[in-house]
């Protein structure tokens, strides 16, 4: 587990091993909002930049024999 230190500017710096995986950029944005008890970051993705990243997803679900 990784451990970042607020500063006192209440700044934190991604490590290296996050940034990589995630492939962050410098001046990239990210949401920020609590759930729970803890602090969440997500990535904002251009919209034209997400055009078919589901392709190829499983769609099948099953249905209650009511249903059908």
């Amino acid at each position: 587990m990784l451990t970042v230190t607020i500063s006192p500017k209440y700044q934190v710096v991604i490590p290296k091993e996050i940034r990589d995986a995630l492939h962050l950029q410098p001046g990239e944005k990210l949401h920020v909002f609590r759930y729970q008890n803890r602090l969440e970051f997500v990535p904002v993705k251009d919209i034209k930049k997400m055009r078919g990243f589901l392709k190829g997803i499983d769609t099948t679900i099953e249905r209650d024999k009511d249903r059908t």
